[in-house]
Order: C-alpha cells, then structure tokens, then sequence
C-alpha cells in the first residue's frame, strides 16, 4: 500500500493529516499495512470476502425488479479514532439520549416544551409520527427510546457533528459487529495488543436493557424479537440479534393476547408469557386492531396489552416523534430545557422549509445544498445539491413549496474520508459517516465505536447500502495522545 501518494483531496482524513502523516491512533495500523507485500493485501481482501460468504452477511436491497440479497460490501482498512475523543463523543450522545426521552414523554403527558414555545406546536401536531394514542401511557422507567442509532459526521474541523437521530427501529448494530468478527479473521494480529477496545458487550448489554424493562419481577423474564419475516431488509440482523441474546425470533403470527391483556407466544408446550417485546416493525404495522387494519406483520390487542403496563416494548410506540428531521433543528435547545445543560455534540447547521425567510433561502441554493424529507430514512427521497441537475432541482422546488413542513436543507459538508481499497490494491480516500448505538433502560450504554459506512463511488457522500455504500470495522484506540 502506498501511503506516501495517498491524497484525501483538502478533506479531514480519519487516518492521514493534511501534512502525509499518520494520525496517532493510526500509527500501528499503517505500519502493519506497510509491511505486507501487495499479494498477501490482496489475500485477506479475498479472505474478507469468503468470510462474508461463509457466515452469510448479508442486507436486501428493493428494486423494482423485486428483493435482492447482496453479500456485505466491506472494505478491509478500518477507521480509527482516539480513545480520549470517542470518550467525550459517548458523553454527547448519552446526553442527547437522555434528553429526547424526556422530551417523548413530555409530548405525551403535559406538553410543558410546548406551552413553554420552547418547540412550535403545528410542528408536533403536524408530524407524521406523533401517535395520539400513545398520550397518557407511562412505559417503564419513563423511557420511549431505548435503542438509538444516531449518525455522526466530521467535517473539516475533525469534529463530530449529530446529522440525524434514529429512534424507531434503527438498524446496522450486527454489521457492526461482523464488521470485527471479519476484521479478527483477515488481521488478526493487530488485535495481539489490547489498545483497540472492544465491541462484543453490546449483545449482552441489550439483553440486560431489555430485561430491565419487564413488568413482572422474575429471574428470567421472557424477551422476544418481532420481527415482519424473511422479506424486511435487516432480517439478518433480527436473526443475528435473537440469536445472540438467547431469546426467540417471533412474527406477529407467533403471538396473541389473551382475556388477561397479557401477551403470550405459541410453543409446542403451549402458550407461553412474554414480558418484553424487542420490535423491529414499524407503529403503524404493530396492532391492527388500534393502527392499520390490514396489517397481518402485528399483534391484535398489543397496545391495550402495552398500555395496562403487561408487556414492554421496545422501541415504545410513538417514539419516532423525535425522529423527525425538523425535531432535529431544536434538539440544541431541548437539551437546554430538560437537562439545564449545553449540549458537548453540536448539530449540523439546518434549515426549515416551513419558516418563509428560510424556505426562500433554500429554493434559491438548491445547486449548495441537501435537500430531506422529514421521516424518509435509507437515503432515498433526497436532493444533493451539487450532484444534481436543473431538473433534479426543480423537481424539489416544486416538493417544498406543496409541503414545506416536510422538508429540511443542510450545507453540503466537507465529509470526512478513510483510505479504501480500490482497484488493484490502490488506496483512495472514500467519504464516511459514523452510527454508534445508545441503549437507554435502568442503565445508559454506548458502543465502542459503531457502524462506519462508507460511499464506495468517488466523490460520493452517499453511504447509505441501499444506495451502493459499503461498510468498515471501527476502531476506538488507546493511542496515549489525542
């Protein structure tokens, strides 16, 4: 690998200074990668491959052809960031975690943040995810969000910057952490020393967060995963995810709730009480007979089983209010207003097409900037400015000015990148983002790191998998220097 020609264009580079030089926690990597000849990198990159293949990683992709299952897209060069940095950023994101809880449940009891004009009201009033039949339910602990993915980016200050909250049914934890598992087997020894932490706790502190959340105080509550089937695109991850805890993978179909309001699941031994239901479907698909009435992925009765307290969900329904992209724009402040605290993570600059004055600003810079929908997620349904044509740009003049409040710009950042391997075994700098994962229950945990996603395409800032991304380990290093 030729680190002395490797260029990251003027872009804060995770592992090269703009002047050749490592970065600190870099420095072992580097001098690892140096020494191997070009055939043996080209050995574990197949390496990496076949062991994709062999465990069977793999994610969905919807075309109009119909579902594709494609093998892993992952790049054998990790990321690495510091210790001491990561330390301050787990920080940042516990806080924010905390303070959007109480900010669900806030909106779903007295509605203080409101009256207080701290956050407009058409604006909770006009989401999509605001459920008003979730007004009133106390879920346990006072906690709606219990698993988070929040995405991260660094910008050209080498600063991570919140780009947007996932607090629905966010995906991509397993990749994570397959994402080590073939890093173990393609360079294992870096891993001889224990300067890069570890990441394999989150199965088990999972577990104990949802076993915090049981109704009944028994030794060994049941927890399930819910999952929709075989066709969702993170179904592997369902099946990685009860597979590691020890708990069973269930379809709606698999449970019922009975006379009692209690849920229970279909065994060969007969029926079975469940405490706390791990769901990775959507609110409107969980109870036909309370949202959807055709779904046939959820639990009839489900809600009214949630809500008399006699099952725990998780993610509660309704916690996808904070997930709205406009939300977003106010987390700074509702961190202020809960916590009494200055939020450690800042948030990317936003724009909010629903304000005149800012809405004129976007139409008008539309070639600069990123164009969101407020609850579209996968990357789908955007406008990258500098990548689109006039008629890309027309098209979303017309999008915002029919439905302003569903709309959000951001300046086109200066994206971070990471050396990637490319044809032939050359190095070119890739743009990245990062999602780490926040568990909140009786305890707060942060992984060691997370899912670094990376565009694949030159010059591309879209990382998303659905849209052609690829995927590297993570690394958080004791480098004994920031």
């Amino acid at each position: 690998m030729d680190w002395k020609s490797y260029d990251p264009n003027g872009f804060f580079d995770e592992l090269v200074s703009h002047d050749g030089s490592i970065r600190p926690p870099a420095k072992q990597l580097v001098t690892y990668l140096e020494s191997l000849p070009p055939e043996e990198i080209e050995s574990r990159r197949q390496m990496a491959e076949a062991t994709i293949q062999e465990m069977g990683v793999s994610f969905t992709v919807y075309t109009d052809e119909g579902t594709i299952d494609r093998a892993w897209p992952f790049d054998i060069v990790p990321r690495t960031i510091s210790a001491r940095q990561w330390r301050t950023t787990a920080a940042g994101l516990t806080q924010r975690l905390k303070a959007l809880n109480l900010f669900i449940d806030d909106l779903y009891h007295d509605q203080k943040i409101l009256k207080d004009g701290i956050v407009p009201e058409e604006i909770i009033t006009k989401s999509k995810n605001f459920r008003p039949e979730c007004v009133g339910i106390n879920p346990p602990l006072g906690v709606w969000a219990h698993i988070c993915g929040t995405d991260l980016v660094r910008d050209g200050d080498g600063e991570f910057y919140v780009l947007e909250d996932n607090l629905r049914v966010p995906s991509g934890v397993s990749y994570m952490l397959e994402n080590r598992a073939i890093t173990k087997r393609v360079l294992p020894e870096l891993f001889e020393q224990d300067d890069i932490l570890p990441v394999n706790d989150y199965c088990s502190n999972l577990f104990d967060t949802l076993q915090s959340l049981s109704p009944r105080k028994v030794r060994t509550p049941v927890i399930v995963v819910l999952t929709p089937g075989i066709f969702n695109s993170a179904y592997f991850e369902h099946t990685f995810l009860a597979q590691q805890m020890g708990v069973e993978l269930v379809e709606g179909s698999d449970l019922v709730v009975g006379d009692d309001d209690c849920v229970y699941m279909r065994t060969i031994s007969g029926l079975e009480r469940v405490d706390v239901i791990y769901r990775r479907i959507d609110d409107l698909f969980l109870d036909p007979e309370v949202f959807q009435k055709d779904s046939v992925l959820g639990v009839p009765g489900l809600m009214r089983a949630w809500q008399k307290g006699k099952v725990a969900l998780a993610n509660a329904p309704g916690a996808g209010v904070a997930d709205d992209k406009v939300v977003y724009a106010y987390v700074p402040e509702i961190i202020r207003y809960y916590l009494n605290e200055e939020p450690i993570l800042k948030n990317v600059e936003t724009y909010l097409c629903e304000d005149p004055e800012q809405r004129a600003y976007v139409l008008e810079n539309l070639d600069k900037l990123v164009v969101k929908p407020a609850n579209e997620s996968g990357g789908y349904g955007m406008l990258v400015g500098p990548h689109s044509t006039k008629k890309d740009q027309a098209q979303f003049a017309k999008l915002i000015q029919e439905n302003p409040r569903n709309y959000i710009a951001q300046p086109t950042l200066s994206l971070s990148t990471a050396p990637t391997l490319v044809e032939q075994g050359r190095l070119e700098p890739r743009h990245l983002d990062l999602r780490p994962f926040i568990l909140q229950g009786k305890d707060t945990f942060v992984t060691t790191g997370g899912l670094t996603r990376v565009a694949m395409k030159k010059g591309s800032l879209v990382v998303n998998s659905s849209q052609g991304g690829g995927s590297k380990d993570t690394w958080i290093v004791e480098d004994g220097e920031e």
